[in-house]
């Protein structure tokens, strides 16, 4: 037996709510879009991770999503001028990436990070 695919499901009685999020400033694709369910993802092939974690580092708490972009500084500034509360960083950590927190339109708190 091999996992083919890690699906990350959120419960939101407004599913629309994260289009101007996830579509829309991080760019990534509808998928699927069954108006109970739009699934968000990309045509290209992606790592797979799944982590478990006791604290988000660096005094942080555990981030909800983590979403790896090449660009952690043109995120945040689209995040920022997409009004998207951002509630940490960007900082580069000792473990070798840069990385923001941002709460998404469903209350989520989101990991947005670059290794650097």
């Amino acid at each position: 037996m091999k996992v083919r695919r890690i699906v990350a499901n959120i419960e939101t009685p407004d599913v629309a709510a994260a289009n101007r999020f996830y579509h829309d400033v991080l760019g990534l694709d509808i998928l699927m879009d069954q108006g109970w369910i739009l699934t968000y993802g990309s045509e290209d092939m992606m790592q797979l991770q799944v982590s478990f974690m006791a604290q988000g580092g660096s005094g942080t708490p555990v981030p909800d999503l983590s979403i790896e972009v090449d660009d952690v500084d043109a995120a945040f500034e689209a995040m920022k001028d997409a009004g998207f509360a951002v509630e940490y960083g960007p900082v580069d950590e000792p473990w070798g990436v840069r990385r923001f927190y941002v709460r998404d339109p469903l209350g989520r708190l989101v990991n947005i990070l670059a290794h650097r």
